[in-house]
């Protein structure tokens, strides 16, 4: 199966307010996330804008995609409150059979689902995290009334397509969302809603299955072994130095075992070479 990795770079530059460039622990939980996912299950495209294009020729790391896009140039909604909007915007211009995983999430195994959607795993609907509908202001906009707001959300960070009717519903769904919302200073609420909670709501509407590949019990107590998702490490690894210094030479060493040709280019990106 396809899949796709997708990197917005304008988010992290508008809230940094400096030129993109990823983390040492981000770098190479995407060279295992693309690795991995070529040599268990197809092939994997890159889908990022010009800035996350240049960084990646820059730093001699396009070859471990099948294929580099730049195509979230010109997203129009706002990037401060959309900042996953990239996800959506790139699955929109695919089609079904697809696969999108975030950078951050590793899967070592070859995945099969006859379901129309999987998710890593569904979330409770935490209030402050998925507040009810009256919560979100809008304009132009009036919410679906076949929309089951009891659905549990679906966390996206790797997820599985196979329905084309479901895929072009969702993305329509989410971006008819986030054009139409009014201005926030929420980077949560919002965007968590286009992305996590519209796919169960528009596939229950449409007849379509959602299952999961897992639960939160299983990926985070050390029984999932199908999968690595860092997404709760990264401020631990910021904050604490021996666990990023720990946790990237553990990466480093497994990259080279399995795929000896990546030396040569780890050692000489520059946020790697305290490494070596």
């Amino acid at each position: 199966m396809d899949a796709i990795h997708i990197n917005h770079t304008k988010p992290f530059m508008r809230k940094s307010g400096k030129a993109y460039a990823a983390e040492d622990f981000e770098l190479l939980t995407t060279i295992l996330s693309a690795l991995k996912w070529r040599g268990e299950n197809g092939k994997i495209t890159m889908v990022t804008d010009s800035a996350g294009k240049e960084y990646y020729e820059k730093i001699n790391l396009t070859p471990i995609w099948d294929s580099v896009e730049n195509a979230l140039d010109d997203i129009p909604v706002n990037p401060d409150v959309f900042w996953a909007a990239g996800k959506i915007f790139a699955l929109s211009e695919k089609k079904a059979p697809i696969a999108m995983i975030d950078t951050d999430f590793i899967v070592w195994d070859k995945i099969e689902t006859d379901a129309d959607a999987a998710v890593v795993h569904f979330e409770d609907l935490y209030p402050d995290v998925y507040p009810p509908k009256e919560y979100f202001k809008m304009r132009d906009y009036e919410f679906d009334e076949e929309f089951d707001w009891s659905l549990r959300a679906a966390n996206t960070a790797f997820c599985v397509i196979n329905d084309e009717e479901l895929r072009k519903y969702y993305c329509e769904k989410s971006i008819e969302f986030m054009r139409c919302a009014e201005e926030t200073d929420d980077r949560l609420a919002y965007m968590v809603f286009a992305e996590q909670r519209l796919l169960p709501m528009c596939a229950k509407k449409l007849g379509k299955s959602v299952v999961s590949f897992s639960d939160l019990d299983a990926l985070f107590g050390g029984s999932e072994r199908r999968f690595t998702h860092t997404w709760g490490m990264k401020q631990q690894m910021r904050d604490n130095d021996t666990l990023r210094n720990d946790f990237c030479r553990r990466c480093i060493n497994r990259i080279i075992h399995e795929y000896p040709h990546m030396y040569d280019v780890m050692k000489n990106i520059d946020s790697l070479k305290r490494y070596f």
